[in-house]
């Protein structure tokens, strides 16, 4: 099962010199990918239940600041930024999204529905129902890929 996964680690090209995450992170959430118990891994590992625990915790940790940073990065650099303001129904943000694209002429290649459902996943627990409950920041990149961040 760990030559296994070292195996996999070497083939995806993982570097833990240029990663978030330390080897033992990547060993852990790849064994966890492959549903394998925090038990049977700290076994392999030679280490306690407890402490998988705490590994995978930091890796799933590590993945969502290193996920933040990236969606950072690309807000920063999209041309198209749409603010969606608190209370504003979700049914109305492709068109905000779609006209401010038109106006930059970067194209976006989601219909309405589908723009609305990867606003409302990628928001979270900031989109209730219909309805944006927090602020947020609606990025289009050149390429037409859609980053949606909370305003804060």
């Amino acid at each position: 099962m760990i030559d296994e996964v070292a195996d996999l680690l070497e083939e995806i090209g993982f570097d833990p010199e240029t990663s978030v995450l330390t080897y033992r992170q990547a060993q852990v959430l790849a064994l966890r990918e492959r549903d394998v118990s925090q038990a049977d891994i700290a076994e392999a590992l030679g280490t306690s239940r407890a402490n998988v625990s705490s590994i995978e915790s930091s890796a799933r940790e590590n993945v969502a600041k290193a996920r933040e940073t990236v969606a950072f990065a690309e807000a920063l650099r999209a041309p198209v930024r749409v603010r969606v303001p608190a209370g504003t129904d979700l049914y109305d943000v492709p068109e905000l999204v779609y006209d401010a694209c038109d106006e930059a002429g970067v194209k976006v290649d989601y219909t309405a529905p589908d723009l609305m459902k990867v606003v409302s996943d990628a928001a979270g627990n900031a989109v209730m129902g219909r309805q944006v409950s927090t602020p947020l920041i609606v990025g289009v990149t050149s390429e037409g890929m859609v980053r949606v961040r909370h305003q804060d």
